[in-house]
């Protein structure tokens, strides 16, 4: 079976940046580091690529150096149960230097994008009644940490 694992390039924040994630998400670790050898654009010894789990899903960060930059032209999308876990993964992706966006999506102190989105969504902008997904995106397209309260309110015309 093949194996897709996301590969995130930062400049050099990749040890730091693995050892953050893995903090935040629960059943996460990390699988093995290699290292920058002599001769290499970074000094010996320096991490090259930390390969980590998120929760089962693989991931591997790189220390490529500052010529890419992470946009929201990607993002992780983190499908939350309730708002207890909207707010815990919100609070924690926005701490130490993040930056609030709107629609439930953030960067994180190393300017990754992400989307802290309650599994109930799809059936609040999508559901059967029209008008009501309508309200329930009209309150979404206001909103930066989605509040699941008044998504439903909006689309039971409360």
């Amino acid at each position: 079976m093949t194996a897709i694992t996301n590969c995130l390039w930062f400049d050099t924040q990749a040890a730091e940046a693995a050892e953050y994630y893995c903090g935040i998400f629960k059943n996460s670790k990390i699988n093995n580091t290699s290292y920058y050898g002599e001769g290499a654009p970074f000094p010996a010894g320096t991490a090259l690529t930390v390969d980590f789990e998120l929760d089962g899903q693989r991931f591997t960060a790189l220390n490529g150096g500052p010529i890419f930059k992470f946009t929201e032209a990607i993002s992780l999308q983190i499908d939350c149960a309730d708002q207890d876990e909207v707010d815990y993964y919100w609070d924690r992706l926005i701490a130490e230097g993040g930056e609030e966006s709107q629609c439930g999506w953030l960067k994180d102190k190393y300017g990754l994008s992400w989307q802290v989105v309650p599994s109930v969504l799809p059936s609040l902008i999508g559901g059967p009644d029209a008008e009501g997904a309508q309200r329930a995106m009209n309150v979404l397209m206001g909103q930066q940490k989605l509040i699941i309260a008044d998504l439903q309110k909006a689309y039971d015309g409360e």
